[in-house]
């Protein structure tokens, strides 16, 4: 009999050992649980801050680099404008029966409307290397990323647009190009020669009789057309993408 209550002393005393043990067991698992979320949220925050850190970074940098874009953009704009008006002015002209120019007068006309050529070279470095690397994601604002990747493409469009009013403006220039035409009296009349600190041409070749030419005025038309176009429909909606960005991005670096 005693050695029956001895087997189950035992009994009681190893099951309230194994009770403790399992207790103590599943404690040590909640802690080492509750440690690893621990570091895994200060881990996550330290990734966050990470993140956010260089975000504010790149965002910074996309905000200085659009704002030269603008600035850039607006200038263009305006030597488009000017390229526009002259030749509508000269454009003027052509529709007159008689030639009221005078010589000089015709030849700043012309030096005013196509001696500029015009190309948008926007600083986009940061937003290159960024899109080259991958660092895009970077940016949490999923529309700014979408606006700043469609920027790339359109720059593609303006870029053909911008070719083809070099070709409109090269057909105007290439009729001075031939002996009947002086381009060297646009330079002297203009005061282009004095400028660039060149002789005067000892003889005045006159270019009043382009103003009777169908060829010029064709010419002249194309251009006018391609650069109200550039204007209209790539310059002026592309400084409204410009203007957009540049909110966004100061919308983004104002969060905190």
């Amino acid at each position: 009999m005693m050695k029956f209550f001895r087997k189950n002393r035992l009994k009681f005393v190893v099951e309230k050992k194994l009770r403790n043990y399992l207790l103590y067991a599943i404690g040590e698992i909640i802690l080492v649980v509750i440690g690893i979320l621990i570091a895994l949220a200060i881990n996550n925050n330290n990734q966050y801050k990470a993140t956010r850190i260089k975000e504010d970074i790149y965002l910074n940098g996309l905000k200085k680099e659009f704002q030269i874009s603008k600035l850039k953009l607006e200038e263009l704009i305006k030597v488009n404008k000017g390229n526009y008006e002259g030749a509508k002015s000269i454009m003027a002209h052509l529709s007159n029966d008689t030639v009221t120019l005078t010589e000089k007068e015709f030849s700043e006309l012309l030096y005013a409307s196509f001696a500029l050529d015009i190309s948008f070279n926007p600083n986009n470095s940061l937003l290159n290397e960024m899109i080259n690397s991958g660092s895009l994601k970077d940016i949490s604002n999923t529309q700014l990323r979408i606006y700043l990747t469609n920027w790339v493409s359109t720059l593609e469009d303006i870029a053909k647009q911008e070719n083809d009013l070099a070709n409109q403006r090269g057909k105007v220039l290439d009729m001075f190009r031939n002996k009947a035409y002086s381009i060297r009296t646009i330079f002297d009349l203009s005061g282009v020669s004095k400028e660039l600190d060149l002789p005067l041409g000892k003889r005045t070749d006159g270019n009043l009789k382009l103003l009777k030419s169908k060829e010029f005025e064709n010419n002249v038309l194309m251009f006018i057309l391609t650069t109200y176009t550039t204007e209209s429909y790539h310059y002026l909606p592309l400084m409204e993408d410009l203007k957009v960005i540049l909110e966004m991005l100061e919308s983004e670096l104002n969060k905190d």
